[in-house]
């Protein structure tokens, strides 16, 4: 499979049904807004997942999982880091640390987490090294790709529909005139109230997400929550308010489906 090209072009999802239906070996680098990922599959599943420079030891999955503690992971970081994970896997089973199951389990979790956050790259470069496989010194692991490829259309049709709702990221946010509303009696998540606290007819969307470390999915999905709140409203950046018009085309055709999406919207509620 001599594939390579551009995100903007075949999404992760689609690359994943690509190999899956191919039942191909190899490895698919992306090279994302400043990571680069590789994602490594063994006969159409998937095997090993790593991210930029984040630790992908195995001692380091098993402490985010609970299956060591804190304590027992920076012991393993400092004696046993000469040690591969095949060696150390090996080790603390036989001291009775932890099971087999326990690190086949914590493994799969930890790269089908890795997959699910590539979900939300739109854009970037990728390629695919045929029968290039998980480092030799790491565990692979044989995970079914059907269940992520659900779960990546799902979300490709969230970031459609984001999408057609907040169109530009260069337009700013400015708190509704809601008489006796307490933000603090809200419930807000915390990426919520990261971007609440930035909320101003100064700072565009686009300037809130890089300033909270958030990429155009992730601030598309929180400004559409609070829109739906009623806690924020779209304006021009500067404050200038958008201007009104009943149909935002000049075309029957696209005003006549507007009128129809507008109708099932209203009757969902």
């Amino acid at each position: 499979m001599a594939l390579k090209g551009n995100l903007r072009d075949f999404s992760i999802t689609q690359l994943l049904n690509l190999v899956n239906l191919a039942r191909k070996t190899g490895t698919l680098i992306i090279e994302g807004p400043g990571e680069i990922a590789r994602v490594s599959f063994r006969e159409g599943k998937l095997a090993f997942a790593m991210l930029g420079q984040e630790d992908n030891t195995l001692a380091y999955v098993l402490q985010r999982n609970n299956k060591i503690s804190v304590a027992q992971y920076r012991i393993l970081r400092e004696r046993a880091s000469h040690m591969s994970d095949k060696e150390l896997g090996l080790l603390l089973i036989n001291a009775g640390y932890v099971s087999q199951d326990d690190i086949l389990t914590s493994l799969q979790q930890h790269f089908t987490g890795i997959v699910r956050r590539l979900f939300s790259w739109m854009e970037g470069f990728f390629r695919f090294e045929a029968e290039t496989i998980a480092p030799s010194d790491r565990i692979a692991v044989r995970v079914d790709l059907e269940n992520l490829i659900i779960e990546g259309s799902r979300q490709m049709r969230e970031w459609e529909q984001l999408q057609d709702e907040i169109p530009s990221l260069d337009m700013a946010l400015k708190f509704t005139d809601r008489p006796g509303t307490n933000l603090r009696n809200i419930n807000l998540s915390v990426e919520e109230w990261r971007v609440v606290s930035y909320v101003n007819p100064k700072n565009s969307i686009r300037q809130i997400a890089r300033t909270t470390k958030m990429n155009d999915h992730e601030i598309r999905r929180v400004v559409y929550s609070l829109l739906q709140a009623g806690l924020v409203e779209i304006v021009r950046p500067g404050g200038a308010p958008l201007p009104t018009r009943m149909f935002p085309t000049t075309n029957r055709a696209e005003q006549k489906s507007l009128v129809t999406r507008l109708i099932n919207r209203i009757r969902s509620l």
